[in-house]
């Protein structure tokens, strides 16, 4: 995500059209306020051509530059980055730092100075920011340090013990061997718990026994063992079946040809979607990965992993964040990549679990990056029995999975890792395809040739006894005399995987469907399906490898890292870059509201005009000295405290009238203050007392929709929150 391919500001057109559409009352108002009174007849497009020209000024571009100060700052930049948002976007971009009433009075403001503006889009009020003043603001979009607050570190912090596991691939290898080789994982054979959800292809994985979680505790003592199961059945890599699990073979190439940041990002995933599983229900928009059946795990995989290795290039290495940082980097990845849908809380628990993240003092880093060694020019294991084997570091995911294939985990030992070769282990890795000289192979390849020449005779004498007796399952396909040509030439003979005897063949295939249209293909216009192929195939579609079959890893990145996305760039122009350019900036800002008070101070004017004055200097509207003389004012009151019993009466029942918001602050009884945005809805007289009845906001101190009572004695502050002049 580039912030530079952002484009922040849309045609000058489309900003004088929203002014344009204003009611007329609201157009004039913003108007008066700029040129003072304006003189009849009117022509609104002149008056526009007028505010461009002044908005275009050098000197104005610099006044303008100086009043922006850091929350002007943050707020630009995320209506920016947000790209057209609504005010829920932005309430919900600065959940947790600004309330709702202070940022809708910080929108407020930046709107009466021209820098933002709303226009209606499809019955949504969207935010956008002035095409006219794009000059100034466009280092203020640039420049996002303050909306994404982060600190240098001298040091990161090395992987948790937890994810070492994930990047030591040997500890990886040695679980999928561990898994391979155990006969009896589960306590029970049933994998479903009802027949809809067997036909969904749902499942609730059954209790594993005691004694695998004892071994996986020994073994493994950091982890979750439940969870390293459960994450290598929704990778697809293992499927249930009866007591076991099995080990999907394609699928399992596929995953040891990641990388090991790749491999990180799609077991991160998968740990997302087990705790998904466990968590509570959630609320659901209804498009959500989370509603969708089962069979479509392989796209929904692929796309959360896609999400987190974006999300992980979003983040530099050698600074430490707060989690609000990391939550709008998010809410911004979901924005570009349309996927609203995935839980937050459970997206930085599954980062954190599998070490992507580690969190330390209220910071989170990301953990320094171990490379995977694959020196193939030296030995990656050592023989030290002729059927023990040790695996060294530099040895590749790939072999180290091959070896797991036809070797049980004998011991592991910190990084210590120990294989070794038994007539069972073998038989698991025959079962697989291979041969004897396979192994033989791949173990000469990896020690540098230093394999016990007793070994190989023992392999090859396995073998010879494996082959003697063979029990085979798949679709078998029985051709007349007349068709055995079909099995030596064309389409129909790369199914075949074995001659069980003349005419009769086992196919590679475990689809019906393949075969039968390749036998289309080839002439055949009647194909024979026995009752009992069609009712194994049918019991098939219901199971584990329907759900997991057409299961994926592709690749998440390059070969070759590209550079991280620029989520900070550099900038010029009138931003403050530094901590005394800053001060210098407010510096100004202040000295130029004094030069327009002075001016103020010698004109002739009533008590209410010269205080509204004041207040536009203030809240930063005037730009040039010609805004103090013959402005159209209205005097507004838009706050009262403690024993203003008058003022408050009066901005309440303006806020009524207007349906405008209010912030409410009064006193609890310990002494603790209670603060309430809401619509007020009526006054009510109670006992000498008028009591402000008020329908609440959504804010951080009530619950939306709530109606709450106070009496106006009581209320320490009452503020009227002003409403957009683009608010119809």
């Amino acid at each position: 995500m580039n912030l530079h391919n952002f484009k922040p500001f849309k045609p000058v057109e489309h900003w004088v059209s929203a002014l344009m559409s204003l009611p007329e009352a609201n157009f004039f108002e913003l108007l008066r306020s700029i040129f003072g009174n304006i003189k009849t007849p009117f022509n609104k497009q002149r008056l526009l051509e007028d505010l461009i020209a002044l908005l275009s000024k050098s000197e104005i571009h610099k006044t303008i530059a100086s009043y922006i100060n850091e929350q002007d700052h943050k707020v630009i930049a995320a209506v920016a980055m947000l790209d057209k948002p609504s005010m829920k976007d932005m309430e919900a971009f600065f959940s947790g730092e600004l309330g709702s009433a202070e940022l809708h009075a910080l929108l407020i403001n930046l709107e009466e100075r021209l820098i933002l503006y709303r226009f209606h889009d499809n019955g949504n009020l969207l935010l956008a920011l002035n095409p006219v003043l794009s000059q100034v603001l466009a280092p203020f979009v640039a420049d996002t340090h303050l909306v994404f607050p982060s600190a240098p570190v001298d040091r990161r912090p090395p992987p948790g013990r937890v994810a070492a596991f994930i990047k030591d691939h040997r500890i990886m290898a040695a679980l999928f061997a561990f898994i391979f080789h155990e006969e009896e994982v589960f306590k029970r054979e049933e994998l479903f718990k009802t027949e809809a959800e067997a036909a969904l292809g749902t499942s609730v994985l059954p209790e594993i026994r005691k004694k695998v979680l004892d071994y996986g505790k020994k073994n493994f003592p950091v982890l979750d063992f439940d969870l390293l199961v459960r994450t290598l059945v929704q990778l697809g890599l293992f499927r249930p079946e009866a007591r076991c699990l099995i080990l999907n073979q394609e699928k399992a190439e596929g995953f040891s040809g990641l990388s090991p940041i790749e491999r990180q990002e799609y077991w991160t995933a998968g740990v997302y979607l087990c705790l998904l599983e466990t968590a509570p229900e959630q609320p659901s928009s209804g498009n959500s990965f989370e509603d969708q059946p089962f069979r479509l795990s392989g796209h929904r995989l692929r796309s959360i992993s896609s999400l987190i290795h974006r999300f992980r290039l979003l983040i530099e290495g050698d600074r430490k964040y707060p989690e609000i940082t990391l939550l709008r980097l998010w809410t911004l990845l979901g924005k570009e990549t349309g996927n609203h849908e995935l839980i937050w809380e459970l997206f930085l628990s599954a980062m954190e679990k599998t070490g992507l993240m580690h969190k330390k003092e209220n910071f989170w880093y990301v953990p320094i990056e171990g490379k995977e060694k694959t020196d193939t020019k030296q030995p990656s294991i050592a023989m030290d029995s002729a059927f023990s084997i040790v695996l060294y570091p530099e040895i590749s995911f790939a072999d180290a999975i091959s070896l797991g294939a036809f070797c049980s985990v004998k011991e592991i030992a910190g990084t210590l890792v120990r294989l070794e070769l038994s007539r069972q282990s073998v038989v698991k890795g025959l079962d697989l395809g291979m041969e004897a000289s396979d192994m033989l192979t791949l173990l000469d390849r990896l020690s540098g040739n230093r394999i016990d020449e007793s070994l190989g005779w023992t392999l090859k004498e396995w073998e010879a006894r494996y082959k003697s007796v063979s029990l085979y399952q798949g679709i078998v396909l029985t051709l007349a005399e007349e068709h055995h040509y079909l099995a030596s030439a064309g389409p129909v003979s790369c199914l075949i995987q074995k001659t069980l005897a003349p005419g009769v063949y086992l196919l590679s295939s475990g689809e019906r469907e393949e075969a039968i249209n390749i036998l289309h293909r080839a002439g055949i216009d009647i194909v024979a399906q026995p009752p009992n192929a069609i009712a194994s195939s049918k019991t098939r579609q219901g199971g584990f490898s329907n759900r997991f079959a057409r299961t994926s890893f592709p690749r998440l990145a390059s070969p070759i890292e590209p550079e991280p996305p620029a989520v900070f760039p550099d900038s010029t122009g009138f931003l403050p870059k530094d901590s005394l350019a800053s001060a210098k900036a407010s510096s100004e800002a202040t000295s130029i509201k004094e030069n327009f008070r002075r001016v103020l101070e010698k004109k002739k004017l009533s008590k209410q005009e010269r205080e509204e004055l004041l207040a536009r200097i203030e809240r930063r509207i005037i730009l040039t000295e010609s805004q103090l003389e013959g402005t159209s004012l209205r005097y507004e009151k838009l706050e009262a405290k403690g024993l203003d019993y008058t003022g408050k009466s009066v901005i309440a029942r303006q806020a009524i009238e207007a349906g405008s918001l209010l912030e409410v602050t009064w006193p609890t009884s310990n002494g603790e203050l209670n603060c309430v945005l809401g619509v007020p809805q009526t006054l009510e007289k109670k006992e000498g007392d008028s009591v402000l009845v008020l329908r609440t906001h959504g804010n951080a101190a009530s619950i939306p929709g709530n109606t709450v009572r106070i009496p106006l004695g009581k209320i320490s502050l009452l503020r009227r929150i002003k409403q957009s002049i683009f608010e119809e």
